[in-house]
């Protein structure tokens, strides 16, 4: 036998997608070089893998318990490579992230460089709502979650990235003079709300109800980038979280509307379990964070510190 482990990580695809026009494709091979790999492995057996009928491709049975073996030995072949970087050093493993929503804003930016650095660690980061991210925490389901409201019900330890500020934010064609307003302002504005369990969402009623104003709110979203869309449509504004607006203010697409007592200020925050066993791969990512954080910030939010 003169098979070769590329081979059989070629024809395992095929198996599973009983195509070779498939499983070219998630492979990123052309379909003649998939055709020639099978076809060489198959010189190396006197029995049949696949066959054809009519136009369809499949699995004959010695194929498929060829393909089950060739499933145990690909594995086996990358926990060799596993254990070959581990012994030389290399942090191998996952590295689990849950972030609300505009937090993917700037998350990548504390990852890239630790990424970069640490070619075997695989992220799996999860962009969805503040309601999520908690449980995800409260569920032991992540390393790390990033919030811009800390819970209170929670058992959790913290480390402060970065400033969160929240600014009034309306379409190019706005008549209102750029001037400081009375925060009365926003009773005369349709104000586009996030959908209940974002932290924006939250952040925004609790100004609201310490100032005691009273909004016509004229319609709900459930992502900030749909809330922006609808702004430069002239649907409406909002209170908005500056951190994903940098293009569209730059541009002239949307604009700010000062007003007493905005920026509403929060920070994001990385959060974790108190107590929590982290893994190698956790815990160089949080030493990481806390030794070039401060460089991190100069480097690409000097344009995000520059806005009182």
């Amino acid at each position: 036998m003169n098979y070769t482990l590329s081979q059989l990580e070629i024809f395992l695809k095929v198996c599973q997608n009983e195509s070779i026009t498939k499983a070219a494709e998630e492979l990123h091979l052309t379909q003649p070089a998939v055709s020639i790999q099978l076809k060489n492995l198959q010189k190396q057996f006197d029995i049949p893998l696949t066959e054809v009928i009519g136009r369809k491709l499949y699995v004959t049975d010695f194929g498929k318990e060829v393909a089950l073996m060739a499933e145990n030995i690909i594995h086996q072949a990358h926990e060799i490579a596993h254990k070959s970087k581990v012994f030389k050093g290399e942090l191998i493993g996952k590295l689990k992230i849950s972030v609300v929503s505009t937090g993917k804003y700037v998350i990548p930016y504390f990852l890239a460089t630790f990424l970069k650095k640490n070619p075997g660690v695989a992220l799996k980061l999860d962009v969805t709502n503040k309601v999520k991210v908690l449980e995800n925490i409260a569920n032991n389901e992540v390393d790390f979650s990033l919030v811009s409201v800390l819970p209170t019900d929670m058992n959790i330890d913290n480390l402060e990235l970065l400033q969160n500020k929240l600014y009034l934010v309306t379409g190019k064609n706005s008549t209102y003079p750029i001037k400081k307003h009375d925060f009365s302002i926003l009773e005369e504005l349709p104000i586009i709300y996030r959908e209940k369990g974002s932290g924006t969402r939250y952040t925004m009623e609790h100004y609201f109800e310490s100032k005691g104003i009273l909004l016509r709110k004229q319609m709900e979203l459930t992502s900030n980038e749909a809330v922006k869309q609808a702004i430069i449509a002239g649907l409406g504004s909002s209170i908005m979280p500056l951190i994903g607006l940098k293009n569209e203010i730059f541009s002239g697409e949307l604009k700010i509307i000062p007003v007493k007592g905005l920026p509403i200020k929060s920070s994001w925050q990385l959060i974790w379990q108190k107590n929590k066993g982290f893994s190698p791969v956790a815990s160089a990512f949080l030493q990481h964070l806390r030794e070039e954080k401060d460089q991190i910030i100069q480097k690409d939010f000097s344009w995000y510190e520059e806005f009182e």
